[in-house]
Formats: structure tokens, C-alpha cells, sequence
């Protein structure tokens, strides 16, 4: 069986982590599939968004630490570099919308991945778990850098120490998520996201999300000279040259992503 399974539809590259009886915990297998399904959205022209969300009952329950059990400091080092790493990062490079559709149990690595994400949305029964701290670990995958951004130190600080369930309705109140949908909505609405956003000009949310990344390592000056030199690519796409004709003829714009 895959570990993770790749659909793409109207635009939309679906993305499922496909470990159900393991509530897709993480193994090097999964890593593998699932940089390489990146890989292959960013590269194809007809998608313009990616939607990840899980099979079963959790979006992702992190570590499978069946391939942890009495690691070196060395085989700690590489499943980070080698498994996390990587797909934090390219969760961020991809300059396409990426939409983590948390449907269930998304603990320790797997909160921290779908916090990577551009938007993330969640079902009344998912929850978000820092769990590191319960096994003496410290958080990966990005955790210490998005979560103290979404939430505020104090608030991120609490909650990987403690280890504290945080409910999807939570997460949405505190703002380390989007939205959260009523359980037998949440499919529905999430991926209606995700067919708005591949219907979107891909390249000006592209630009948004470079300019987004920057946003947290430069200063005021630095962030608006970056903003006029992206403005400046927006204003070249066809999809502005699109959306202004549009407004002018009081239609509704057909974007290309170009």
C-alpha cells in the first residue's frame, strides 16, 4: 500500500498522508513519497494549488518511533535532515497555495507540517498535539519558528512544554489556524478552498508567499523595497492584465495562473 497518494483535480493537486491504521504516523517511506509528490505539483503547470490532508481518522500522529526506538545522536541528525527538513522547506519554496486540511490528529511532526502550510483548516475533531515534550524530545519540523509566530512565545512556549491538547476550535481562536468546519462540512468547504484557489492568479499568491518568507528575517525597508520589485513582476502577468480587463468589462476574471 502507498504510504501517500497523489490525486490531481481542477486544478488541484490532493495530496493524502496514507497510513490510516498508524493515524499516518511518519517514516522515511512517507517522507520519500511526499517530497516527491511536492515536487511533482510544483513542476506541473496545470495545478495551482495542493491540498494535504490525511487518511482515516488523523491527519498525521508524527514520528513513527518504531524507526526511533534506540537512535544515535547521528541517526537522530539524519532522520531530521532527511525526512523534515526537507519538506519544510519545500512547503514554503513551492510558490503555489498549499492548503493543510487537518482532519483529525495532527501531533508532533504532523502539527508542526501542517503549520508549514499556507492555510491550514480543520475539523471540529481534529486537534493539534506539540507532543515532544512527552518523550523528552524537543520540537522539529519547523515547530519553534512557525508556532511563536502564529500564537506569541508565551503561548508557544506553554504549549510545547506541556504538551497540552489544543482542540481545532481552539487553534482557530488563537489564530494558529485558519478556520475550523463542522466535521461533516469540513470536506466539502476545504476543498472548495482549494478549487477557489487554483481558479486564483497563481503567480501574484506566488510573489505573496516569496514576500511572505522574507517578511521574517527583513526589516520595514527591506520589505517594501521587496514589495515594489514584486509589484512590479504582478504588473507584467497576464493574469493582472486579466483581472483589470475584467473589472473594466464587469465580469468575472478567468485567470491562468501565467
Amino acid at each position: 500500500m502507498s504510504t501517500v497518494l497523489l490525486h490531481k483535480e481542477n486544478g488541484v493537486g490532493y495530496i493524502t498522508l496514507n497510513r490510516p491504521d498508524k493515524y499516518n504516523s511518519y517514516n522515511r517511506e512517507m517522507a520519500i513519497a511526499l517530497q516527491a509528490y511536492l515536487d511533482d505539483c510544483e513542476k506541473d503547470e496545470v495545478i495551482r494549488c495542493i491540498y494535504i490532508t490525511g487518511a482515516g481518522k488523523g491527519f498525521c500522529s508524527g514520528q513513527d518511533l518504531s524507526e526511533a526506538m534506540n537512535p544515535t545522536p547521528e541517526e537522530f541528525e539524519r532522520i531530521v535532515a532527511e525526512n523534515y527538513n526537507p519538506t519544510i522547506l519545500r512547503l514554503r519554496k513551492i510558490e503555489k497555495p498549499i492548503i493543510a486540511a487537518v482532519n483529525g490528529v495532527a501531533a508532533g511532526a504532523g502539527a508542526n507540517i501542517a503549520l508549514a502550510c499556507d492555510i491550514v483548516v480543520a475539523a471540529e475533531n481534529a486537534s493539534f498535539i506539540q507532543a515532544f515534550s512527552k518523550i523528552g524530545l524537543i520540537p522539529d519540523s519547523g515547530g519553534t519558528f512557525f508556532l511563536p509566530r502564529l500564537v506569541g512565545m508565551q503561548r508557544a512556549a506553554a504549549l510545547m512544554m506541556t504538551g497540552d491538547k489544543v482542540t481545532a476550535a481552539e487553534a482557530a481562536a488563537m489564530g494558529m489556524i485558519y478556520k475550523c468546519f463542522a466535521d461533516d462540512a469540513f470536506h466539502h468547504e476545504s476543498k472548495k478552498m482549494a478549487t477557489m484557489l487554483a481558479q486564483m492568479p497563481t503567480r501574484g499568491i506566488g510573489l505573496t508567499k516569496r514576500l511572505l518568507n522574507r517578511s521574517f528575517s527583513n526589516d520595514l525597508h527591506q520589505q517594501l523595497e521587496m514589495e515594489k520589485e514584486q509589484q512590479a513582476l504582478a504588473g507584467s502577468t497576464d493574469d493582472f492584465r486579466e483581472g483589470v480587463q475584467a473589472f473594466l468589462e464587469k465580469r468575472k476574471p478567468i485567470f491562468k495562473g501565467k
